[in-house]
């Protein structure tokens, strides 16, 4: 069980689950959920990368959240609606599993551990959305696109990404010249290395000095809030000088 929700819950709620999971595949900008249309699936990652992206217009979106093997979509389902607020899209290819919004909603009313785990997880994302509107708000181009590579490379298990200059400016808002300086600048330090559609990490402890604190609180919470998967032998750790520096959700199997 390769996503961290599914394989922290005891067997009798996985037991609750299995009959109505299905596998799918996660094409690149497949959209999995758009704004004011309701929520039919919700899919649990098992590989790949996802986009929680907000708009007002065509050329007004911002990514607000990011999700991976450590979480779920379809949050607005876990808290009773059944409508999305914003578009979830497939930002790199994986694999999921995936389960009708009236299955999920099912078994929750049979599970309260179950809902306590998904409810945990939905606490986890909103942290995950404050500190992106924190970075947004403070953090310089720099800092911000030090965070965001370290968040993709904590769910995807590459050190290479396959994205467009232009695709990363719009999810991070910015103008794409922005984004293609500050990745040379980053690239000159050694901390990656970029071409036209690739960006490979090559100094992870170095681009955590880079992001200025903007990158590790959501990351400690989750280790924090989901201790059947805390500490995971083999977890990197941040760099983060604090004595229990936190570990990344990159720490899973």
């Amino acid at each position: 069980m390769q996503n961290r929700l599914l394989a922290a819950l005891p067997t009798s709620d996985l037991d609750l689950l299995k009959s109505s999971l299905h596998g799918v595949d996660l094409g690149v900008r497949q959209v999995l959920e758009s704004p004011g249309q309701p929520i039919l699936d919700v899919c649990f990652l098992q590989s790949g990368l996802v986009s929680v992206v907000a708009t007002t217009r065509p050329d007004h979106r911002i990514e607000v959240g990011m999700v991976g093997h450590e979480g779920m979509t379809g949050l607005a389902v876990v808290l009773g609606d059944n409508r999305a607020a914003n578009e979830t899209v497939v930002q790199s290819a994986g694999s999921g599993l995936c389960i009708g919004a009236e299955a999920l909603r099912s078994a929750m009313q049979r599970s309260a551990s179950l809902t306590a785990l998904l409810l945990r997880y939905v606490h986890l994302f909103l942290l995950q959305g404050s500190q992106t509107a924190l970075a947004n708000g403070r953090g310089r181009l720099d800092e911000r696109l030090a965070r965001w590579l370290l968040m993709w490379h904590d769910r995807l298990n590459t050190d290479d990404l396959v994205i467009t200059h232009e695709f990363l400016a719009r999810l991070l808002g910015v103008r794409r010249q922005g984004v293609t300086e500050t990745l040379h600048a980053l690239e000159g330090t050694g901390l990656i290395r970029s071409k036209r559609n690739l960006i490979r990490i090559v100094d992870r402890e170095g681009l955590q000095r880079a992001a200025k604190g903007f990158y590790g609180i959501p990351e400690a919470e989750y280790d924090r809030s989901i201790p059947s998967l805390a500490g995971t032998p083999g977890g990197r750790a941040t760099s983060d000088s604090r004595p229990d520096a936190c570990r990344s959700v990159r720490s899973c199997p």
